[in-house]
């Protein structure tokens, strides 16, 4: 992997288009397009800006030399975090709905709540000590999955004050069939809509 290489996996595993790398950097789209097709070297200048943005040494971009700092970072993924946030809210789902069943309590849904809370906030967290170069990845992940877990209790609650009286945190049998298609249909198009705009996203930035 030469220069070229690894400045085009940096800007690529960070999720960012020719276009924001050179603003970052200061030079025109066509400079980095040079950069990547090894028409070209940036100078040093760019190459330290460059450094600090994608936290990486220069001794990284000009040698493929990695620090131990480097080394340290790759093995907090980002990821991990995703899958215990993931969990998290799943299990706050189920143990809503598992409450409610038993009990038709109002609390049911506050507990559901709290754990998506937590979840949410174990990712937050988790993000901002995770390596850099897993970042962008792991917020596509995590929106990509979890849309359809936090967005669910939401629109159950207002679906189910629409046609009763219950604060069930999933849709209650007891409306006409034609509602609760409804309320599929409405989910599934809200989440499904978040899920094509973060990978329409996805796509832009890696050109």
């Amino acid at each position: 992997m030469n220069i070229a290489d690894r400045i085009q996996n940096l800007r690529k595993v960070n999720g960012i288009s020719q276009e924001e790398l050179a603003d970052k950097v200061g030079v025109s789209r066509q400079a980095v397009s040079k950069w990547e097709s090894e028409q070209s070297v940036p100078d040093i200048d760019r190459i330290i800006i460059m450094s600090e943005y994608f936290d990486v040494t220069t001794d990284y971009i000009l040698k493929g030399i990695e620090s131990q700092k480097q080394g340290n970072e790759k093995a907090v993924n980002a990821n991990i975090f995703v899958i215990v946030a993931t969990v998290m809210n799943f299990i706050g789902l189920i143990v809503s709905c598992a409450i409610w069943y038993e009990k038709q309590i109002a609390t049911a849904l506050m507990i559901g709540l709290i754990f998506m809370a937590l979840g949410c906030m174990v990712f937050g967290v988790g993000l901002l000590n995770s390596a850099q170069n897993t970042k962008t990845k792991a917020k596509r992940n995590f929106w990509t999955i979890n849309i359809w877990l936090l967005c669910f209790i939401p629109f159950s609650f207002i679906y189910n004050i629409m046609f009763s009286k219950f604060t069930a945190p999933y849709p209650v049998m007891v409306h006409p069939l034609t509602a609760l298609l409804g309320f599929c249909l409405v989910y599934v198009a809200a989440c499904l809509s978040v899920v094509i705009i973060i990978h329409i996203k996805k796509r832009k930035d890696l050109k």
